[in-house]
């Protein structure tokens, strides 16, 4: 009730529900970075200061299963390079798959969706990588990469909904160390499993002004920095062999070689992020030093969570095997800080040895069947070796080389770690039960570390295994090892670190973390039980106390000179420090302050999450300690326990949980043969643990106060028989004299000396082992004694005895069935009869050539030699337990001790038989100490030495036990009173369920109950004089657990098993005790999934020491006797009063409606079903459906059952619904059944209900279908005339403003129309509508085994309900009223359903382009409409757009079937997803599911109604329906319904409330109303229903003013409103796997109400033509790359444009030799394209490939590219710059070219906002932008263009033409040839221009200078030529 609250006096909590939950909780969760003042954030705060965002991962799955992984890339910003063509690769595990190419742009736009399947396991799929890289697909691969980014997949697994959403990742490259930032990636990544529901995720857009740095991966403002983990690894130890000793042994054959190593050849790898570095191979050698430093670079922080380290064996010829995996996790050994308090701590770790772990030791040159264990998959069963390394991580650089030596000074420094402490390990077993093994003697083995393994040789001997044993049959089922009185005891000695300080901080945290646990469990068993709110604060007060108390005291702190820290040690204990002291502080703040009870508990779970993260110990070198079942030399089962949870501390809170405490554990099949034999439990093992050093070992001894702990020598006298003679001599003999008990080690007698500090204290005496005494019907109550009768014959002769005429299946003799000796205290029950079950003749006989060789058959032949009959005789036992026992002991004082066999190698039993060819007998000696401490182990030499041989020593351990002089007698009593959702056995879908139990030496089992998967037994199963050695009261405080198994009884083979459970009984050690078990449901597990739940109770009672001889049963203690026997039903004892549930007479009432596809039984359909409901042994059958094809309805629905049940829920039994279906001959077979566990959901009140029917008779039931529904309304405005953007509204408008998309419906917007109701769910899971349950539920039915990994055994569906109330216990007072009343009519109804599917997202895509060509099936009873004909090719984000109108019949036809398929143009089309619509609950519904109700009634227009009926005949049925006066109108504004009016004035700005009618209600009101207003308000909780919203009225559609009121006053009601709902999909292939999503709505009208109003057009919008037209006028201001031959700088410029997406380029002509960077074109380009106005998108049709069928659509930002370029003739132009424009939102240009600069431009980097125009609104626009290059990563201005760009209609292009640069047509505008300089010119094509322009101007005076040389030269050639002429002439006188 508002405002009230309890408060508790003694405790100070207020405990009352808060109305502002959801401020609170956002409270709570707020920033990280926030002060916030409350305590869940600062406990929060601190928790993010040690594990930074990151939750330390918990032990991970083994088992296989499936995963999908979805990646989006969204798109890339910032990349680095110039004119690059980025492609996107992402890489999952070992899937890579790639985006499409995006040319010249650096930021593409990809936004496709990629998806990796796997099947395997969740600790292996979490440690693999996700690789993100971006390449430029122009480069060579070598260098192609921009940038990559890293994570593993688990990171991703550990976010909220297991998604990475719209997240930017920085990209670098992990090869340059010293670059920055090369980009940003924009991605999704999701990790789903089995029934994990995919997010969803908004739409992705092309958005320049987003904030990168704000929505980083990692936290803003932390950049990549490289860093390099630096690995010392100094040495390992205890490695295990590898390899074959064949070549050894040849060597030593040989006498060649060296001298004999170590079969291992170890090396270590140091792995990371999928990096790893090697270490060096110590070739033959188990201990190897390895002393190097391995390095391994990284960029920090790093997206990965775990190191790897691995040793690993050389092999030469084959590949290298695992020798063992270690995993680390980073968040345990470092710390991101996060505050100032805890700066924290880069990753660092040792020195300190890390210990492997994986399959056996032992070496075998078969394939090791575990060897995954070695690869870290599955617990490791074994041992492995250890390693010593230490980790630190350095940042700043890159490491220059992988892998160096060691310092010597860091080799020195690391001895101190190395120190060891002598340690001991002791277990004393009591109890070995439930022993599968049975074919030859148990022992078990204790291990820690290598010490202790019995079969390695390189350890010394020590009492590790208890003595070999023969299991005893315990008379029931089972197997156990009989001690006695003797309990083994063994002792390992070894040598470890002394961390004491770090394992015992680590237990006192978990015990902390325990009492927390218990206490919070406490707490949750008080809600359950609605303890008043007092008591419960009291038990939190309690709680939050002791956690206080527990976390105020110190953790121990490291002491000098006894241990050795290091770095890691001293950062957790400071971090431990700060954690603890802040939860002190907030958990004292929590217990002033807390007002809540649900907020105090959920805050305390936090308390407990941050202790569990701390109670992780990262370097505990201490190896586990493992328990190992061996038979003979074959390791069977085991058992892992941590070393800290049985170490010994001098304080007792110090101690670990286990230590020197009884515990009980379940041994273990290794690897997968765990899974393969889940049915079986191979042993349980009742112990005692103890580790401690040396010094401590008396504190021990101190424990065992029950018994005497002593040690023995022993040793075993070993004989043969030669021709009838015992003898220890003769060639036979095999073993020696004397020797251990598998004849390996010859131990004499004479041979043991006492070990220094212990001395002899008794003689040798004969001590047999206990097992040997029990003969083959021990522990039988009943037994078959059998013999065959053997016989033979020659060829063609007559049958006759054989020479052994009576023998045992194995052809040993025995004497025959006549000579057969009844053992005393034993009856027969018949007299011999032969075998005839069995493959056998007539008269019994087998046949066969020979005996010897076997291979008999039941026919006679002519050939055969030998034949034998089996003869049977049972007998019961009649002898008393206790003569039995004492005859046993009787048998032990006379035995001789000697145990036979035929050999040495098989196994020994207690008679001697005439094929027992040895026998042993086992000899003991006791010993005592005199020197505590001493180390016992005898030293023994093999005899003589032969010639030519040195003498050989072995050593040997003594034998320990715990000898109890004294034993205690119980009784338990175990009361099994039913179980409920067991598995099912048969294929009927049921199971014959009995229970076996088990404790310590006995077992039981409970009768058998057929046919049921409830089964109540009500059986007291009483053990009788169990034998219990130990201190009782020891036992009371830790009992030993009682084991019960489920089994399905089957009449021909074994019983199959269906689950186990165990409980601790109630221990009364006085008979007077008054305590009364009480009776508990446990769970049934089975292969680690739930099988169901038991019912019992378990109570074991001390029988008195002193016994009568009149009383056998009730014996005397003090005078006090046992409780009284239970009372009996027949043979069986019962559950008695008391114990039993209390019952009370109580009332169900059951709404049968139906039954729902129902699937074929024997190939026959089920037509005529009847129901049969049982609870609690009480049946009542429903009526018979005449036929179900017609009405799967019953006529009469309604049952009631008058039963006594119990009255706490708890003990409540399960409703069990059966299906039967009446066929012909009287067959009525059960075709399905369904388990309905609890009754609690359906519990009521019959006095409510009264008053509740009486008031509103129909509120809980309706009567019929409702379907209406509601929305907020939106102002309109009411233009004077139709506006012709109404034209271009459609629903698609109404869609994109209801998501958000405001850019695609900008005009509906303005308008304020309607808006829907988009669901990111079911319409059926929404939290109101309850699945639409509210009428009646849908349970399923199953039919056949529950087997894993199989398909569903779902067979239908059980339509009903129930209501379950308590009756008067006078069976004359009148019974109330009937709840379940005033039904709708069960006949069927023809309905019109039409279905709008709007679009599907991330599909799941089934072509290898990873691409799918979706389109839709639609199944409706047997019709089918599809959309194949119209697919959406190369999509996995499809907008389909479609709607189907079909006709059906409920409840005949009633689920609607949507399939989404893939076409496929050869193949058959895969299903992607499938999702199914049960249209009759939406029908039936109370919410009226049926048509949604839109905000306004618009009688045209886009929100047109389309229901078939109006809100005014809306509003009088649901008034008719629940109840209410009205309606009554008051003209047309006004209305009243029950008691409230509404006017119109109310809900619309503009309406006209002249008409208002102002009505006086009565002062005092109808107290029945006024419940009943109540009761509608509790029932439908909606968060602002009845808050009315006011809107205007002046839209030209709106329909009548009483028809909106109407509508209105419906919105005031929890209908279902005009909506859109997002279903998943699934596949059968991968089930509980989403396939994707599909929006869609559904809608159905019933035929008798009328046809419904037009559809809604739901069609996808068509994209319009249009014409970009761009004239390039000029370039100025270029930069200028060229250089001519005269050294001018110069470029041949030419732009280049396109549309991105478009990809065809067009460019202008070439501006040859721009001197000053101005270029002169006059050229236009034109681009036609395809837009959509309202989505200010361009749509791109093309094939991918020119293979391809069919055109891809895409749909992006109109974006112009506008790059500058320089011509070269004989090589690749250069590029010189670019320009990117959003049509949408474009930089406004410059008007001069002086005033162009760079800030013109948006720049992602700096934010800076810019002016921007739509060229779609300005038509046309001219200016001057500027052209960049940042290849660099910063932009350089590189020129300026002069650009004119228009946009054009499609329809205006004809009458504005234009045509390509200067082509015709030549218009708007008209281009005239540039007016180029002189200058500008191709030198090769104008060769006078060249002279001219190039060569004169700049060389003529060089020119005219040479002229003017070379003239003068050829004057003086000519003259010196002409000179000797012209002297001869006037010498001559010529």
């Amino acid at each position: 009730m508002e405002g009230e609250q309890q408060t508790s006096a003694e405790t100070g909590i207020v405990v009352e529900q808060p109305e502002d939950d959801e401020e609170e909780e956002e409270e709570l969760d707020g920033d990280d970075g926030g002060d916030v003042a409350d305590g869940g954030s600062g406990k929060r705060k601190r928790r993010k200061r040690k594990l930074g965002k990151r939750k330390i991962r918990g032990r991970l799955s083994n088992k296989p299963q499936d995963f999908q992984i979805r990646i989006r890339v969204l798109e890339a910003r910032q990349l680095q390079g110039a004119n690059i063509q980025p492609v996107s690769r992402v890489t999952v595990w070992n899937q890579t798959k790639q985006t499409r190419i995006k040319k010249s742009t650096n930021s593409p736009f990809w936004n496709e969706v990629f998806f990796f399947n796997f099947n395997t396991s969740p600790a292996e799929l979490f440690d693999e990588l996700i690789e993100f890289q971006v390449f430029n697909s122009r480069r060579l691969r070598s260098d192609a990469l921009i940038g990559s980014f890293k994570c593993d997949i688990g990171m991703v697994y550990d976010e909220q909904q297991h998604s990475f959403i719209n997240k930017w990742l920085l990209l670098s490259d992990p090869e340059d160390n010293m670059a920055g930032a090369k980009g940003y990636l924009k991605i999704c990544a999701t990790v789903l499993g089995p029934g994990d529901e995919a997010p969803s995720i908004k739409q992705a857009t092309q958005d320049d002004s987003e904030d990168i740095e704000s929505n980083l991966l990692r936290p803003a403002g932390v950049q990549l920095r490289p860093a390099t983990f630096t690995l010392k690894l100094y040495r390992a130890e205890d490695i295990p062999r590898m390899d074959t000793a064949f070549f050894e042994g040849m060597k030593k054959v040989l006498s060649i070689g060296e001298e004999q190593k170590e079969l291992v050849d170890p090396y270590f790898v140091f792995s990371f992020a999928g990096k790893e570095v090697r270490s060096k191979i110590m070739y033959g050698n188990d201990h190897p030093e390895w002393n190097q430093e391995l390095r391994l670079g990284l960029r920090f922080p790093s997206m990965c969570e775990r190191i790897k380290f691995i040793v690993r064996d050389w092999d030469r010829l084959t590949d290298d095997d695992t020798i063992g995996t270690y995993q680390l996790p980073l968040s345990l050994i470092s710390s991101s800080g996060n505050s100032e308090e805890d700066e924290g701590f880069l990753p660092t770790f040792g020195p300190c040895f890390i210990n492997f772990y994986g399959s056996t030791r032992e070496y075998s040159d078969l394939p090791d069947e575990y060897d995954d264990l070695n690869l870290g998959k599955g617990e490791g069963v074994a041992f492995r070796g250890r390693a010593l390394l230490e980790l630190t991580t350095k940042l700043g650089d890159f490491p220059e080389e992988e892998t160096a030596d060691i310092d010597s000074d860091d080799i020195l420094r690391v001895q101190k770690f190395m120190r060891r402490r002598k340690y001991r390990l002791h277990a004393a077993f009591l109890n070995a039960t439930m022993v599968s093994s049975i074919d030859a003697p148990v022992e078990f083995e204790i291990s820690i570390g290598n010490y202790g393994n019995k079969l390695d040789e390189n350890v010394p001997p020590c009492s590790s295994t208890t003595q070999p044993t023969n299991a005893v049959f315990d008379g029931c089922y089972y197997y156990f090892l009989p001690w006695g009185e003797t309990k083994p005891c063994v002792v390992v000695d070894c040598h470890w670190e002394d961390i004491s300080f770090r394992l015992e901080a680590l237990n006192i945290l978990l015990k902390i973390v325990d009492n927390l646990e218990a206490n919070i469990e406490r707490v949750r068993i008080g809600m359950k039980a609605n303890l008043p709110a007092p008591e419960i604060a009291q038990l939190l007060i309690s709680l939050l106390d002791q956690l206080v108390a527990e976390c105020s005291k110190p953790l121990p702190k490291v002491k000098s000179g006894t241990h050795t820290s290091n770095d890691l040690d001293l950062k957790l204990a400071e971090y431990r420090k700060n954690e603890m002291s802040g939860l002190v502080s907030q958990a004292k703040k929590l217990r002033d302050t807390a007002r809540d009870i649900h907020e105090a508990l959920s805050e305390v779970e936090t308390y407990l999450q941050t202790l569990m993260n701390m109670a992780q110990e990262p370097q505990n070198s201490m190896p586990d300690v493992v328990i190992w079942m061996i038979s003979g030399e074959k390791r069977l089962a085991y058992f892992r326990i941590p070393a800290y949870e049985v170490l010994y501390a001098s304080n007792a809170a110090n101690r670990g949980r286990h230590c020197g405490r009884i515990q009980t554990v379940q041994l273990k099949f290794p690897g997968s043969k765990a899974k393969e034999k889940d049915d079986t439990v191979p042993a349980l093992v009742r112990l005692k643990l103890w580790l401690g050093l040396q010094d401590q070992e008396a504190e021990w001894h101190k424990m065992q106060s029950e018994g005497e702990l002593a040690v023995f020598a022993e040793t075993y006298e070993n004989q043969v028989n030669i021709l009838g003679a015992w003898t220890n001599k003769g060639p036979t003999m095999t073993r020696p004299k004397w020797s251990d008990s598998l004849g390996k080690v010859s131990i004499p007698q004479e041979a043991f000396d006492p070990p220094p500090g212990w001395r002899w204290d008794s003689d040798w005496y004969i001590s047999p082992e206990l097992s040997m005494l029990f003969d083959r019907d021990a522990g039988h109550r009943t037994f078959l004694d059998d013999v065959y009768e053997c016989q033979s014959r020659i060829p063609a002769g007559n049958w006759g005895p054989a020479s052994r005429p009576w023998a045992d299946v194995k052809g040993d003799p025995l004497p025959s069935r006549m000579d057969f000796q009844l053992p005393e205290g034993w009856k027969w029950d018949d007299d011999w009869q032969p075998d005839l079950n069995r493959a056998v003749d007539e008269e019994g006989w087998e046949y066969c050539v020979e005996a010897t060789v076997g291979g008999y058959g039941p026919v006679e032949k002519t050939y055969h030699l030998c034949r034998r009959r089996r003869w049977m005789r049972p007998r019961t036992m009649v002898l008393d337990k206790k003569k039995q026992a004492l005859q046993a002991k009787q048998t032990q004082a006379q035995a001789e001790g000697w145990e036979y066999a035929p050999l040495f190698n098989m196994k020994f039993h207690a008679n001697e038989r005439k094929m027992d060819l040895v026998r042993r007998r086992r000899w003991h000696r006791k010993m005592v100490a005199e020197t505590p401490g001493a180390p016992c182990y005898f030293r023994l030499g093999e005899g003589e030495p032969k010639e030519g041989e040195e003498s050989k020593t072995s050593m040997a351990a003594p034998r320990m036990f715990l000898t109890f002089s004294k034993s205690y007698k119980y009784q338990l009593r175990a009361y099994i009173y039913q179980a409920r959702n067991l598995l099912a056995g048969d294929n009927t879908g049921l199971s014959d369920p009995f229970a076996r139990v088990s404790f310590l030496t006995q077992s039981m089992v409970t009768e058998k109950v057929e046919k049921t998967l409830c089964p109540t037994w009500d059986q007291t199963l009483i053990f009788e004089e169990i034998q219990i050695y130990g201190d009782p009261r020891t036992l009371e405080a830790s009992p030993p657990d009682i084991f019960l198994e489920i089994f399905d009884h089957d009449t021909f083979g074994a019983a199959e098993f269906l689950g186990r459970t165990k409980a601790p009984p109630m221990v009364k050690l006085d008979p007077g005790d008054a305590r009364t078990p009480v009776l508990q449901w446990f769970p049934i597990i089975r292969d680690n999934n739930e099988a169901g739940e038991m019912l019992a109770a378990f109570e074991l009672l001390k029988i008195p020491e002193r016994a009568t001889k009149t009383k056998t049963v009730h014996q005397m203690m003090d005078g006090k006797e046992l409780p009284f026997q239970p009372p009996k039903r027949g043979k069986l004892f019962i559950v008695p009063n008391g114990i039993r549930p209390v019952m009370q007479r109580t009332g169900i009432e059951i709404l049968c409606w139906g039954v729902r596809n129902m699937r074929k039984f024997q190939l026959s359909a089920v037509t005529s079903p009847s129901i049969e409901f049982e609870c609690g042994g009480h049946m009542l059958n429903s009526k018979v459906i005449k036929n179900t094809k017609k009405n799967p309805n019953f006529e009469d629905p309604l049952l009631f059952f008058d039963v006594m049940l119990p009255k706490e829920e708890l003990y409540m039994p399960p409703m069990n619904v059966k299906v039967r279906d009446h066929r012909q001959f009287g067959r009525k077979p059960t075709v399905g059944i369904h388990i309905l566990k609890t009754m609690e959901p359906f519990r009521c009140s019959p006095v409510a209900s009264i008053e509740e029917l009486d008031e509103s008779q129909g509120v809980v039931m309706t009567s019929g279908p409702n379907g209406d529904a509601i929305i907020d309304m939106p102002t309109e405005d009411k233009p004077a005339k139709k506006d012709l953007l109404e034209v271009e509204l459609d629903w698609w408008s109404k869609y994109y403003a209801s998501t958000g998309e405001v850019k695609k419906c900008k005009k509906y917007v303005e308008k304020g129309y309607d808006k829907l109701k988009i669901y990111d769910k079911e319409l059926e899971k929404v939290a109101p509508y309850e699945e639409f349950s509210d009428f009646c539920h849908s349970f399923e039915l199953n039919r056949g085994k529950d087997i894993e990994d199989e398909e569903s055994n779902v067979v239908g569906e059980f339509k009903g309900s129930f209501r379950v109330y308590p009756l008067p216990q006078d069976p004359n007072d009148p019974l109330p009223r009937k709840i379940l009343d005033n039904l709708p009519p069960s006949a069927p109804e023809e309905c019109v359903v039409r279905l709008y599917v709007i679009k599907a997202t991330d599909l799941q895509p089934n072509d290898p382009s990873g691409l799918a060509d979706p389109y839709i099936v639609v199944t409706l009873g047997g019709k089918k409409e599809n959309s194949r004909d119209e697919y959406v090719p190369n999509s996995v984000n499809p907008v389909f757009g479609k709607f189907f109108e079909m006709t059906t019949t409920l409840p005949v036809n009633k689920d609607l079937n949507i399939k989404i398929k893939d076409y496929d143009l050869i193949s058959t089309d895969d299903v992607i997803g499938e999702t199914t619509i049960d249209l009759e609950n939406r029908y039936l519904s109370k919410y009226r599911a049926c048509c949604g109700l839109p905000q306004s009634y618009c009688t045209s227009g886009v929100n047109q109604w389309r229901d078939s009926r109006k809100p005014k005949e809306l509003l009088e049925d649901y008034c008719l329906k629940n109840h209410l006066s009205g309606p009554m109108f008051y003209g047309n504004n006004g209305v009243k319904v029950g008691n409230k009016v509404y006017n119109l004035a109310d809900y619309e700005e503009d309406a006209d409330d002249s008409q208002d009618i102002e009505i006086t209600m009565a002062t005092h009101r109808s107290s029945r109303l006024t419940n009943h207003r109540q009761s509608l308000v509790n029932m439908w909780p909606l968060d602002g229903l009845f808050n009315s919203q006011q809107v205007k009225s002046d839209s030209p559609h709106l329909g009548p003013a009483e028809e909106r009121l109407a509508l209105h006053v419906l919105r005031t009601f929890p209908l279902v409103k005009e909506h859109v709902e997002t279903r998943p999909l699934f596949t059968e292939i991968q089930p509980g796997i989403e396939q994707g999503k599909l929006q869609m709505w559904v809608d159905i009208f019933p035929k008798s109400l009328g046809p419904p109003g037009p559809p809604f057009n739901i069609e996808p919008r068509k994209s319009k033509g249009y014409e970009l037209r761009c004239v390039i006028w000029n370039t100025v201001d270029v930069i200028l790359e060229e250089e001519s031959i005269t050294g001018e700088k110069m470029s041949d410029i030419y732009v280049k444009g396109w549309l991105a997406g478009l990809d065809e380029k067009q460019e202008t002509d070439i501006h040859y030799r721009s001197l000053d960077g101005e270029g002169n074109f006059n050229w236009r380009f034109v681009f036609p394209f395809q837009y959509l106005p309202a989505e200010e998108c361009m749509v791109i049709k093309k094939k991918e490939h020119f293979w391809s069928l069919d055109e891809t659509e895409q749909r992006v930002s109109p974006v112009f590219m506008v790059q500058i370029w320089d011509n070269d003739k004989f090589s690749a132009d250069d590029f010189l710059g670019t320009l990117e424009l959003n049509l949408n939102g474009m930089a406004a240009p410059a008007k001069k070219a002086r005033n162009c600069k760079l800030s013109q431009l948006p720049d992602i980097s700096t934010g800076s906002k810019v002016k921007t125009v739509s060229l779609f609104e300005q038509k046309r626009i001219r200016g001057f932008w500027p052209c960049y290059n940042d290849e660099t990563g910063e932009r350089v201005l590189t020129g300026k263009v002069e650009m004119e760009i228009e946009i054009v209609a499609e329809e205006d292009v004809e009458s504005k033409p234009a045509g390509l640069g200067r082509d015709e047509p030549n218009m708007n505008p008209v281009l005239d040839p540039p007016k180029r300089p002189e200058t500008s010119f191709m030198w090769f094509t104008s060769p006078f221009k060249t002279l001219k322009y190039i060569i004169w101007r700049n060389y003529k005076w060089y020119i005219i200078s040479g002229l003017i040389i070379l003239i003068i030269a050829l004057l003086i050639v000519i003259f010196v030529y002409s000179l000797p002429n012209e002297l001869a002439g006037k010498l001559v006188n010529w």
